[in-house]
């Protein structure tokens, strides 16, 4: 106590005779703020809210503790349930818009600033103002754009490689959930396609596969297509997306032309949430345009999507246009969870399966790797291959892998899926009114 300014001092002293003043509390956590005790005020307002949940400037001044602790996710979070119940003035406007400068959605954070700005001018702030420059800039003919295709540049069709895969749900270790609601949504239809018609069930439609990066939302799609037997599309965000205006709706239409004619298929979309962000979220016409394109082509309104069977993989759920959820669309949407323990251990058998081992402790490796991704996993045998190999250069001759040499590598691996879970649980426990995110918290064993 003796360490803090006087000011902070006396508001601890008031405070301790009147502990239910919430205006107090918010005096104190300013104060604590001001002089850089960032843990201390997240402290004290998560005290207040306690007792005062809708209160709005704590919860702003909670977004700054989080912000200037680099706990980003939780202040976008708290600042995301502020405008949704339009709640956020010029200082919280500005803070959304400093926040979202450093990630790729800059529109969206331009948008914020330009709020703040004309709710208070003295908002100005000339750093993110030079950040978000070229997003900016008005312009009073909506056809005048700077990223407009040009006239007469007719970019050709767009397209990408058909696969075959080969594996199946079998070279799929554990996340036997997933795959019984894959093989219910996808699987079973499409292997009784007569009695499914029967009943005016089409053969086709969405699921979203969500949860931490690693975790092999890629691997299943993949296995999905192989266990049907059918071509599998994959694409990545990057490479639907165009600078041009219009292109990037023309390379999505061209993209599921493609899957039509290659039916029975599987579309994989990663980054889904990239290119279906909230409408609302999307003040610009383009990624409006884009998004009502991506929905026009999953509804099949101008074309038969018969056979087509479309799965995405997001981060970021969250981010997703709700209209993306309705039935017909993306109305399946699978948790991808880190590997439980007979899943990780079916994941290092098969990745063992043909590298020189003996007397591998499957058991006690799972076991050693709890919470660790697919893509984790990876990492670890990735690791002891490579110190083995050090150890078989030395000699001249193949030594085999060892459980030793897997839980030396295995120690020095984090779970990577942390970050993930600590922006998720936030999303879980405050923006979860539909009950769409529960299987977090059944995870992290948090009681609703």
């Amino acid at each position: 106590m003796s360490e803090e300014p006087q000011e902070i001092q006396a508001l601890r002293q008031a405070l301790a005779f009147s502990p239910d003043n919430i205006p107090l509390i918010g005096h104190l956590a300013n104060a604590l703020l001001k002089y850089g005790h960032f843990a201390s005020a997240e402290r004290e307002l998560k005290s207040g809210l306690s007792q005062d949940p809708g209160n709005r400037d704590l919860q702003i001044a909670l977004a700054k503790a989080y912000s200037q602790q680099d706990k980003h996710s939780e202040a976008l979070v708290v600042l995301e349930s502020l405008e949704k119940k339009n709640q956020l003035e010029a200082e919280g406007h500005l803070l959304f818009a400093k926040l979202l400068s450093n990630t790729t959605e800059l529109v969206l954070a331009a948008e914020h600033y330009k709020k703040a700005i004309a709710l208070d001018p003295k908002c100005e702030d000339e750093e993110v103002a030079d950040e978000l420059a070229p997003f900016l800039i008005e312009s009073s003919d909506p056809h005048d754009h700077p990223n407009k295709l040009p006239a007469g540049d007719h970019p050709g069709e767009f397209e990408t490689d058909v696969q075959k895969p080969k594996i199946t749900f079998a070279d799929v270790g554990g996340m036997e959930s997933v795959k019984e609601q894959i093989r219910m949504k996808i699987i079973h239809p499409l292997k009784n396609a007569e009695l499914f018609k029967a009943y005016g069930k089409k053969i086709g439609g969405g699921v979203l596969l969500y949860g931490p990066p690693g975790c092999g939302k890629t691997h299943i799609a993949r296995a999905t297509a192989g266990e049907v037997k059918a071509n599998f599309i994959s694409i990545g965000l990057h490479e639907i997306l165009s600078m041009w205006i219009g292109q990037s709706e023309n390379n999505l239409h061209d993209l599921f032309e493609q899957a039509r004619r290659n039916a029975p298929s599987v579309l994989f979309i990663d980054e889904v949430d990239a290119v279906a962000a909230n409408r609302s979220d999307m003040r610009q016409s383009a990624g409006r345009q884009l998004i009502n394109q991506f929905l026009s082509e999953l509804d099949g309104v101008d074309y038969s999507n018969e056979g087509v069977l479309v799965l995405a993989a997001t981060n970021a759920p969250w981010h997703l246009d709700p209209a993306f959820r309705r039935p017909g669309r993306f109305d399946q949407i699978v948790f991808v969870p880190p590997p439980d323990l007979e899943a990780r251990t079916s994941i290092l058998q098969l990745m063992l399966a043909e590298k020189p081992s003996e007397d591998i402790d499957f058991a006690k490796l799972a076991k050693k790797t709890d919470g660790l991704t697919g893509a984790d996993l990876k990492s670890i045998v990735d690791v002891a291959v490579e110190d083995t190999l050090d150890e078989a250069m030395k000699t001249g001759n193949i030594v085999p892998l060892r459980t030793k040499a897997l839980l030396k590598a295995a120690s020095k691996t984090k779970a990577s899926s942390k970050d993930w879970f600590s922006s998720a649980k936030n999303h879980a426990l405050y923006a979860n009114q539909s009950g769409l995110y529960d299987e977090i918290l059944d995870y992290l064993k948090i009681k609703r």
